[in-house]
């Protein structure tokens, strides 16, 4: 997402004093996207699953993320090869019926996690702050959409991609535990499955909170952006010549960003289960809470950096969940959909995110309580990226739409791995109820 030329940077010497400064420019959707998969209702999620389950869950990390790799390469791909986003595909060559399905998934979706995240950023304000949530929610919310819709895309893009350093806080925290690496390490490399229904059901909801569709629409759409924003780049069914490039940037950027947002959920997990967990700490209703939880155990500070990482991943979290519904709906709609119009000239694409986000704020005036929120965003999350992972994987495998650059081997192969994994997570949910 970083104001870049992917396909004419200068080549540096290893050894240069610009290395660093021109690997951080060359990334962009992929380190952005990940770090928005730990927003406030994801970082709730971890820390329930690590209260509740303690160690044994960790072994979902390292699975996961070549699983996730695979299907937001897949999703990004198809967006710089076409030069569309994902809805506008699906509405190009699968019709309006089955676009507009997805799209009010999506947005139901979106609707609930926003309801979620700005709860738990107004509680994290208030456990830092004091004073009333509910405004601290509401000024937040305002925030974000001020600068979703005043600041344009080259600009707003830096703001995000600084923001996932936010994420260290939770790689600190365990500078400020005791931790037992015999057990993490049967954690982490030993699946233990448990078969009962709290077991089943937080997997699920692991899985919902880190194979989430949003950020397959979030990061197909910056693709397109990237290519609307920088004169030399292009869809590169149109320009083939600029794939060797482009592919190669775009990969190391997905897999680093997939790689960080499992990083930091596994500690988020290990944090919890080695202080919570352990002192039989077990019902961890929202990411405040679990903030709140650790101070007696790991002290101030550590509760600090819980918390400053809840509103920083937040407002990290909040753009890519109303963006991915306005781009969504914008291209399943066809108007203008892009954060790098005037307002003026994207009403309507603007008029989503707003829309979205005030919803989402309706939701923490309307009763429904945190875990509410949390709960059924994970679980919707969970069941309709399976669906939309079928299409996606099909779309990405078809001469007709990528041209020469259908996905190769290796991420059909993990796509579809992660598609079949999200299925029967789907179907052990509904044999549950």
């Amino acid at each position: 997402m970083s104001k870049t030329n992917h396909n004419h940077s200068p080549k540096t010497n290893n050894n240069s004093p610009n290395t660093v400064k021109s690997f951080w420019k060359s990334l962009g959707p992929g380190i952005v996207t990940g770090a928005a998969d730990d927003d406030p209702s994801g970082i709730a999620t971890y820390s329930q699953a690590g209260a509740q389950m303690g160690m044994s869950i960790l072994w979902t990390m390292p699975i996961t993320w070549p699983l996730m790799s695979a299907i937001q390469m897949v999703s990004a791909q198809i967006g710089r090869v076409t030069g569309k986003g994902l809805a506008a595909n699906i509405r190009t060559h699968y019709g309006r019926p089955l676009t507009f399905s997805i799209m009010a998934l999506i947005f139901c979706a979106n609707v609930f996690n926003l309801g979620a995240d700005i709860s738990a950023m107004g509680a994290a304000a208030n456990l830092l702050f004091g004073g009333e949530p509910h405004i601290f929610a509401v000024v937040l919310a305002l925030i974000s959409v001020v600068l979703q819709v005043l600041v344009p895309y080259h600009k707003y893009a830096s703001i995000l991609k600084y923001l996932t350093f936010v994420l260290f806080a939770y790689v600190g925290v365990m500078f400020f535990v005791h931790v037992n690496v015999a057990e993490v390490l049967r954690g982490t490399f030993i699946p233990k499955v448990q078969w009962d229904e709290r077991y089943i059901t937080t997997f699920i909801a692991v899985l919902g909170t880190t194979i989430s569709p949003y950020l397959f629409f979030w990061q197909s759409s910056q693709e397109v952006e990237e290519i609307r924003t920088h004169r030399f780049e292009h869809p590169l069914k149109q320009h083939p010549e600029e794939a060797p490039t482009t592919l190669s940037v775009m990969r190391n950027d997905t897999l680093l960003g997939m790689a960080w947002s499992n990083i930091v959920a596994y500690f988020i997990i290990l944090a919890t289960a080695t202080t919570l967990h352990a002192h039989n700490i077990t019902q961890i209703q929202t990411a405040s809470q679990a903030a709140e939880a650790l101070r007696p155990l790991a002290g101030d500070l550590c509760f600090l950096l819980f918390s400053i990482g809840i509103l920083g991943t937040g407002m990290l979290g909040l753009p890519v969940l109303a963006g991915s519904a306005a781009f969504a709906v914008g291209e399943g709609f066809k108007f203008p959909a892009s954060l790098e119009k005037k307002p003026a000239n994207a009403k309507r694409f603007y008029g989503v995110i707003v829309f979205a986000t005030l919803l989402g704020l309706v939701i923490t005036y309307s009763g429904i309580s945190a875990i509410q929120a949390l709960y059924w965003s994970a679980v919707i999350n969970g069941l309709i990226s399976a669906p939309i992972m079928v299409v996606v994987m099909i779309l990405a495998s078809r001469p007709k739409v990528m041209g020469q650059f259908t996905i190769s081997l290796i991420w059909k192969i993990l796509g579809w791995l992660g598609t079949i994994l999200m299925i029967g997570a789907a179907i052990m949910f509904f044999v549950m109820l």
